[in-house]
């Protein structure tokens, strides 16, 4: 079974609009609401895949109760540790002329309420995965995501971690299977600028030094790379399309790499489906789907 945690799950309010006027009476074009976190997101997007998973992390409120109701209307098997005080963050995206985003905090999280989801997390089994992706509240401290894997040190869980800063460097002497950064946020591990596919290899490998099995650069336009744990390295260039939301292509990217490895236990394969579910997020409003994904896919293995 996969396992996804995510700390800080929201509504995401998105507002259209021809143009923000600040200070004035704005009318919107049209209005949707959809649950946003990067753990979802993985789940929503392996769920397209075929590849169950149960979602992890905590809610609060009558938001917390309506992204719960979303998710489960989707299929999606929720386990969250519901807080008793606060709400599930509400953020607003309006979309213009420019993009604005207005994102909020989150409740807070106590000691117990995070005891309690490391309950859940030490129960996970031999051969389960956990994916802990994005940032987490500002109560709590950078090394939480280490503090998870140490629970799970006596099993064989695989463990994917999409993160940044403190909060991926603390987890790589536990050797996690794979850790997908951006070329952006690998280049601030690095107090540098990733510009080139080489470049990415070289501070990937870095990566790999430090305790990591498998590394996975994104780096949009450019494709992305592959450091693998049996010594292989694999570059592919961006899929061709029209760039409409690039929100949830990386989660999608690990939803596609995680379906694909569990399917063939084959990186490269892992890497070509990853890189297609990313793409298909990309050049959509929304979240990747089956058939878009199979279509850039196939489309990729003409080229």
């Amino acid at each position: 079974m996969v396992y996804t945690v995510t700390f800080n799950p929201a509504l995401d309010y998105i507002i259209q609009l021809p143009e923000l006027k600040a200070g004035k009476m704005n009318r919107t074009q049209k209005e949707s609401i959809v649950v946003g976190g990067k753990g979802i997101n993985v789940s929503l997007v392996l769920q397209q895949l075929g590849i169950e998973s149960t979602l992890l992390g905590f809610i609060a409120g009558f938001t917390g109760q309506e992204i719960e109701r979303d998710l489960e209307s989707k299929g999606c098997i929720c386990d969250f540790v519901k807080l008793q005080k606060g709400i599930s963050r509400i953020n607003v995206k309006l979309k213009g002329q420019n993009e604005t985003e207005i994102n909020a905090q989150g409740p807070e999280i106590d000691e117990n309420a995070l005891n309690r989801l490391k309950d859940k997390i030490i129960k996970l089994n031999n051969g389960d995965v956990l994916v802990l992706a994005g940032s987490v509240p500002k109560t709590l401290s950078n090394e939480v995501y280490a503090d998870f894997i140490k629970l799970l040190s006596k099993k064989s869980v695989d463990i994917v971690v999409d993160a940044e800063g403190q909060l991926l460097d603390s987890v790589l002497s536990y050797h996690p299977f794979l850790i997908k950064p951006n070329h952006h946020e690998l280049g601030r591990l690095f107090n540098t600028s990733i510009k080139t596919k080489d470049d990415a290899i070289y501070y990937a490998k870095k990566l790999q030094d430090k305790g990591a099995r498998n590394v996975l650069v994104s780096m949009s336009g450019m494709g992305a790379v592959l450091c693998t744990e049996d010594g292989n390295v694999y570059k592919r260039d961006a899929a061709k399309g029209v760039l409409i939301n690039s929100v949830g292509a990386g989660d999608s990217m690990v939803a596609g790499f995680l379906s694909g490895w569990i399917e063939k236990h084959d990186y490269e394969y892992a890497l070509e489906l990853g890189m297609s579910a990313g793409a298909a997020t990309a050049f959509s409003e929304g979240l990747a789907k089956k058939e878009d994904i199979k279509n850039i896919y196939d489309e990729n293995k003409k080229d």
